[in-house]
């Protein structure tokens, strides 16, 4: 198996640590699983196509960063076993296989992995649609380590012209500003989301370099990443209308 492989599939749902608990479903071929942050603040889903390290199953992890520490102490070429008491998968197995060294993760009911909701009521339509390339990928990384403090960031649109604001406030402050271009564009009253998860967000597809970020004056933004055998889809909730 693949260690490399599973290691990029954990960074594109736990976001930097973010998320923790989530259900993996396998069916020999593909690995995924969908996820909600504690804040409710994301959800969303990521697919590895083209695994079949892990055979068909659904597993509880509950501690993400537990089993991160665990796959480090393994080299790249190793084997993952699931060890199952009754019609239950208690325990991934780890294997070194160049130098035999093992490790044990052991699995959580699937009871206690929280379960992301179904998205209802979905727009039929969004009303920006924001081109998300390597510049501005890096640029809002390094805006957002720049204010570590600011929480949010702001879709500002007017005379025809879109804004993402880093520290955005109607007061005078501390503000990184990036000029974006748009697929589509209509204007809407300024709106804000969670700026450290979105961060994460870049940071974990940060190898893809062309992808878009739509947005809905309803409260909701969306983006997709589908690079390599990676499938990702986040979509993130408003945390407060601007005015």
């Amino acid at each position: 198996m693949n260690k490399t492989k599973l290691i990029r599939f954990i960074n594109k749902y736990a976001l930097g640590g973010e998320i923790k608990s989530v259900k993996w479903s396998s069916n020999g071929k593909k690995l995924a699983t969908r996820f909600i942050s504690g804040d409710k603040s994301v959800v969303g889903t990521v697919e590895l196509d083209k695994f079949d390290g892990i055979e068909p199953s659904d597993l509880g992890v509950y501690n993400t960063p537990q089993l991160v520490s665990l796959l480090s102490v393994i080299s790249d070429d190793c084997e993952f076993k699931l060890t199952s008491s009754g019609d239950k998968f208690i325990s991934i197995d780890m294997k070194d296989n160049k130098y035999n060294t093992t490790s044990k993760y052991m699995l959580s009911d699937l009871s206690v992995i929280p379960t992301p909701p179904e998205l209802r009521n979905l727009p039929s339509e969004f009303d920006l649609d924001i081109k998300v390339n390597s510049y501005f990928v890096n640029t809002f990384i390094a805006g957002k380590g720049a204010l570590a403090d600011s929480e949010s960031f702001t879709i500002i649109t007017k005379n025809g012209k879109t804004e993402v604001v880093i520290g955005f406030s109607n007061v005078a402050s501390n503000r990184i500003t990036i000029p974006v271009e748009v697929e589509e564009y209509k204007e809407i009253e300024p709106i804000s989301f969670n700026a450290t998860m979105f961060s994460n967000i870049l940071q974990a597809n940060k190898e893809c370099s062309n992808a878009s970020l739509k947005i809905s004056k309803d409260g909701l933004s969306k983006i997709n990443f589908d690079v390599d055998e990676y499938k990702s889809e986040y979509y993130l909730v408003a945390t407060q209308q601007v005015t």
